[in-house]
């Protein structure tokens, strides 16, 4: 720098980060001269406000560091703090007094450090301490590390200390046997943990007991990708001083916690070094680590190790085993590596800090910045303030590969003898998903194709094809996940219902066995960006998030607000300041969870895969049907309802007035709509068929087009793959009697949803007429399937989600009662405004039936009468209005309270009722119903503004505004919108549509960054008159699509955007709520106990006299019979 440049830095107030040198002068970080700085900043002290130097005293190898580097140049940007790293040279070399000075002093010790000079500077100089200096001394000595903790009430696996010191020999008594050592007489079997005192020593042994095979794993500092080795050596050590403790099985994770303060916690978990002693790296080198969630009780223990050892920034191990919390390591002085999050939040932490401390010393005019998220309280759409208490969703999965069944009865003792392995008998009904379990199933389905072979029996033989695609998809990637297979087995006492008279003479009478195999359904790469999309801008409904969203031209959350400049961060600070009770359940379906944590990752600005967010954090919901539904087994009503739709839909005339009645009781114009599309039903159905095997005809010809050879398509799947789906469409929608199976249309569309989705740069012939055909089908057969009319819709609709229902009303419940949640005690919230805030979350991943049944009962349950509340009738136009809930359907309750009521007043609870109808179809931009935007504003409020969530990139959510009377400087309407640079007109879209760039690749999976591609402009909105209260807030915009690269292809595959969320309703009571969810669930448990009552024995239920299975005759039993149902 030159003097010029020196004047311009300190004029213009930028930030200084200094290297300390001889007395008292500083230079710059890359070693380059700056004593002018120094000089210039002495001379001129009076003039201006006094600046706060943090000094920086440890090893430079530490004080160097990414991690400092990265939390340095963040505090920094605090106006009156300067930071002054002192040389490694100095510390080593000169005396305390030459060091340079310092208001607040961060120092700790590591290998080389001269921690008793440390220590007699702080007593000369007496600056604010980061870390206090003299405990330094205690966490060098892992006996003091155990007493301090052990004083303190903190959990420690049991230990013993062995001192091998001639002055203490009562502490020096070991006595060592095959599988055991006995130190003090204190027993401890194998395996058991050996630790040398020293915390400097990390040659910590494990060893095992011989029944295990014996021997000893060797841990010690890493080198290179080893962490620990083998030893067959299985005696302990016999000189030197050791601590003895038990050995914790933590299923190979340890957890590393990182506090910054009392009130401040981050863990991340990494694979034990115990393991297999190798170390996991990523692309740069660095151990792989994972953000995993504390507990409240784990909260606590960040807190007292915090300040036990009264370390402001401390790093501890703790050991999660037997449903318990363990500290095993106190490291002090330690930073996270490698995460943005952490590097913001901890210079904030630490910023504020100093500036709390120091700032009223040097008359700084400076205090705590009261935040927008401190305080979690927003206005409400009617004017008042309220308090946000509770945030409940239901959502849909994401994008998921087109769903498949083969169904196939079987009588082979090998099936019989696996269903009794498993308990199939206890309920007549078996689920098979584990590796192993599949892996055996397909054994059987080997076996049997091998007798098939040598025996060649033609009666058998006519159904090897079952057999065989049994095996063929058992076998699919090499591999089992349990994730995207399964296999049902249902006991027949009787066989399976014969299809037609033919077969009679062929099947035999007795027991059998219906399998029901499932495949595909897996959550896509799109899935997955929709999912971390809408976690990532479901920030922006909690107080303080819309700030995160300000930031247009930003491409990584960090620019985006979410932690920048140290704004409001919203929900993330609620969350980082244990204020916010967050559970996340989903049901057992692998794309229903893969979603979940996703959207975790994106609500929670998590880093890393999303297998180890699963398994932390998203709870498996398959109790008591919460959120799973036995889809094969269906209620009388849905049974009823089926055979009405299959009689209605296989009419060969035109669709008449009473069958209008009949279908659409409820006059919905997306149902009227789709059966003016369709016309005739039988002709419809005969034109898809036609459309399916022109489908496949093309296939077949690409498959035998050289070119095509080495193909492959969206989600790595291939030509041949894609025909065996449509094959097996063309042959089971059309049934041998000519008739349609209208239970596939759900299917057919569902291919076809996709393949015009992901693999449209096949340009198949077709495909769109087949889209819009389907979609028209399966807009009637799936919400119908539901229920025709309210009757049935509820009576459905109760027995998918009654549970859901209850555990939905104890959320709201719970929250205002007084319960003893874990709240942060106010005593001990130094630096937190608002110790007492404390807002619930519970989010529910489920399938579409939940889905379909919740808004169900909301719709047609007796929540509101439409005919006196205008703003429930204009609800129920719009959602009769929506014609599919598509993968990300959300319904969303929130609930407020007023704290300036009366506890026991209807006024003090204000529920908020939302809902998106999920993602947007091909086809959807110009035919979309029209909500009335994200919390409109009540009729009493002039001038109001209506956010609505959009999704403009994977990092960029927008909320946007519309403004009824005036139109504010800080937001713009939509349409102003055309003129930026994100935006392009729907005619240059192709030509405008961007790449989307890796940011986050791994040998598991792909994370993708989306960029805008497309717009759609607003309508003219006229800027005045209060009769634009009653329209439209603003017309949604943008399906955005990108490219991105899958598994092996890069192609080019659309990523719609989200439906913005719609507000239901946004004056009701918690009263209100809570005597409609009573009625629902007493109701619904009533009709249950009748459906119990007067149900028949279902054909699933083991006869009384007990299970019977057929003799096994020979390895080749002729009891191994199908029937091709």
């Amino acid at each position: 720098f030159d003097g010029d440049s020196t004047e311009m830095s300190k004029s213009s107030g930028l930030p200084r980060l200094l290297i300390g040198s001889e007395g008292g002068e500083s230079r710059e970080l890359d070693e380059r001269d700056m004593r002018n700085i120094s000089g210039h900043y002495g001379e001129d002290e009076e003039e201006s406000e006094r600046q706060i130097v943090v000094g920086i005293c440890s090893m430079m190898k530490k004080s160097k560091s990414k991690p400092m580097t990265e939390i340095l140049e963040r505090l920094c940007k605090f106006e009156y703090i300067t930071v002054d790293i002192f040389p490694e040279e100095v510390i080593l070399n000169e005396p305390v007094e030459k060091w340079p000075l310092c208001d607040c002093l961060i120092s700790f010790h590591s290998k080389g450090f001269p921690l008793d000079k440390a220590v007699n500077y702080a007593k000369l100089r007496n600056p604010l301490l980061i870390n206090d200096l003299n405990m330094q001394y205690f966490i060098q000595d892992r006996r003091e590390v155990y007493r301090i903790l052990q004083e303190e009430g903190i959990d420690l696996p049991r230990y013993a200390v062995l001192n091998r010191d001639p002055d203490r020999p009562e502490e020096c008594n070991l006595v060592e046997s095959e599988d055991h050592v006995e130190v003090n007489g204190e027993v401890f079997h194998k395996p058991f943990v050996e630790k040398p005192v020293s915390a400097e020593d990390h040659n910590v042994y494990i060893y095992y007991p011989t029944s295990a095979g014996g021997g000893s794993q060797r841990l010690f500092r890493k080198i290179g990708s080893r962490s620990s080795v083998y030893s067959p050596e299985s005696t302990v050590r016999k000189t030197g001083s050791y601590i003895y403790e038990e050995f914790m099985p933590t299923d190979g994770t340890d957890v590393k916690v990182y506090t910054v303060g009392p009130d401040y916690a981050h863990a991340e978990a990494r694979k034990s070094p115990a393991l297999d002693g190798k170390v996991e790296r990523d692309s740069e080198g660095k151990e792989i680590r994972y953000p995993v969630m504390l507990t409240a009780m784990e909260k606590l223990v960040a807190r007292k190790v915090c300040l036990a050892f009264k370390q402001t920034v401390c790093g501890f191990d703790l050991l999660r085993a037997n449903g318990h919390s363990f500290v095993c390591d106190v490291n002090g002085f330690s930073f996270v590596k490698n995460s943005m999050k952490y590097y913001d939040d901890c210079a904030k932490v630490l910023g504020n800090m100093v500036m709390r401390e120091l700032a009223p010393q040097f008359h700084i005019p400076w205090s705590i910045p009261m935040e927008a998220e401190d305080i979690p309280i927003v206005p409400t759409t009617s004017g008042t303030m309220m308090e946000l208490r509770c945030v409940i969703a239901v959502i849909r999965h994401g994008d998921r590969t087109p769903k498949q069944k083969m169904k196939m009865e079987v009588r082979n003792a090998l099936f019989f003898d696996l269903f009794e392995k498993y308990g199939g008998y206890k309920n007549g009904k078996l689920k098979l998903k584990k590796p192993k379990q599949l892996q055996e199933v397909l054994d059987i389905a080997r076996q049997l194709l091998a007798e098939l072979v040598l025996h060649n029996d033609c009666e058998i033989e006519e159904k090897k094809s079952k057999l065989e695609q049994l095996k063929t998809v058992l076998e699919m990637y090499g591999h089992f996940s349990g994730i995207n297979r399964k296999v049902q087995l249902t006991y027949m006492p009787n066989g399976q219902p014969k299809a037609s008279s033919e077969e009679e003479d062929v099947l035999k009478e007795g027991p059998s066995l219906l399998l029901v195999l499932k495949w595909g359904g897996e959550l896509t790469p799109a899935g997955r960006v929709q999912a971390e999309e809408l976690g990532r801008a479901f920030r922006c409904m909690y107080p303080g998030g819309q700030d995160s969203c300000r930031s247009i031209g930003c491409e990584s959350p960090i620019d985006c607000g979410d932690y920048a400049g140290f704004p409001g961060c919203g929900l993330l600070r609620l969350h980082s300041t244990y204020r916010h009770d967050l559970k996340i359940y989903a049901s057992d379906e692998g794309r229903v969870q893969m979603t979940a944590a996703a959207f975790a990752k994106g609500l929670l600005a998590l880093e890393g895969e999303l297998t180890p967010i699963l398994v932390q954090m998203v709870k498996s919901a398959n109790m008591n049907g919460l959120l799973d539904s036995d889809s094969d087994s269906l209620t009388d009503c849905q049974q009823r309802v089926k055979a009405r739709l299959h009689e209605i839909m296989q009419k060969k005339l035109d669709f008449s007035e009473e069958d209008y009645n009949k279908l659409a009781p409820t006059g919905s114009p997306s149902l009227v709509n789709s059966m003016e599309v369709i016309v005739n039903p039988v002709r419809t159905c005969d034109r898809v068929h036609t459309l399916i095997k022109s489908l496949t005809c093309q296939i077949c010809k690409r498959l035998e087009d050289p070119k095509s050879a080495d193909l492959q398509l969206y989600h790595s799947e291939t030509l041949e793959l894609m025909l065996q789906r449509w094959s097996k469409l063309e042959r089971d929608f059309r049934m041998k009697n000519g008739r349609y199976d209208i239970s596939k249309i759900p299917d057919i569309y569902d291919c076809v949803k996709y393949d015009t989705q992901h693999n449209s740069s096949l340009d198949l012939e077709d495909t769109l007429e087949l889209f819009r055909l389907s979609r028209a089908l399966a807009d009637i057969i799936i919400p119908q399937e539901y229920g025709i009319t309210k009757a049935e819709k509820l009576d459905i609709a109760s027995a998918y989600c009654l549970p859901l229902v209850k555990k939905i009303q104890l959320d709201l419940q719970r929250t205002h009662e007084d319960e003893a949640v874990n709240k942060l005690h106010p005593l001990y919230s130094r630096g937190v405004m608002s110790p007492g805030r404390h807002v619930r979350t519970r989010l529910y991943f489920t399938s579409e039936s939940h889905v379909h049944s919740l808004l169900n009962i909301f719709r047609y349950g007796g929540l509101l009468d439409e005919q006196k509340d205008e703003q429930w009738k204009q609800a129920i136009d719009y959602l009769s209005a929506v014609t599919e809930l598509n993968y990300m359907t959300q319904i969303v309750i929130m609930l407020y309270e007023d704290n300036n009521k009366d506890p026991s007043s209807e006024e003090r609870f204000h529920v908020e009722l939302h809902f998106s109808p999920g993602v947007k179809g091909c086809k959807d931009e110009d035919n979309a119903p029209m909500g009335f935007g994200f919390r409109p504003a009540s009729s009493e409020v002039c001038v109001s503004l209506t956010p609505r969530i959009i999704f403009i990139s994977d990092h960029i959510t927008l909320l946007s505004f519309g403004i009824y009377i005036q139109l504010s400087k800080k937001y713009c309407m939509l349409d102003h919108f055309q003129h930026s640079h994100f935006i392009c007109n729907r005619t240059t879209r192709s030509r405008q549509t961007q790449a989307l760039s890796e940011s986050n690749t791994s040998s598991r999976g792909l994370a993708y960054r989306i960029f805008p591609s497309s717009s759609r402009q607003s309508p003219e909105i006229k800027p005045s008159g209060l009769e634009l209260l009653s329209m439209p807030a603003v017309k949604r915009f943008s399906v955005s699509y990108a490219r991105h690269p899958t598994n092996g292809f890069e192609g080019c595959s659309l990523v719609p955007s989200i439906y913005p969320l719609e507000t239901l309703h946004n004056s009701l009571s918690l009263k209100q709520v809570d005597e409609f969810l009573t009625t629902l669930c007493k109701n619904g448990s009533e009709t249950q106990f009748k459906r119990l009552k007067y149900t028949s024995s279902p054909p699933s239920t083991v006869s009384s006299a007990g299970p019977s299975s057929p003799s096994v005759a020979g390895p080749a039993s002729s009891n191994f019979r199908f029937n091709s149902e």
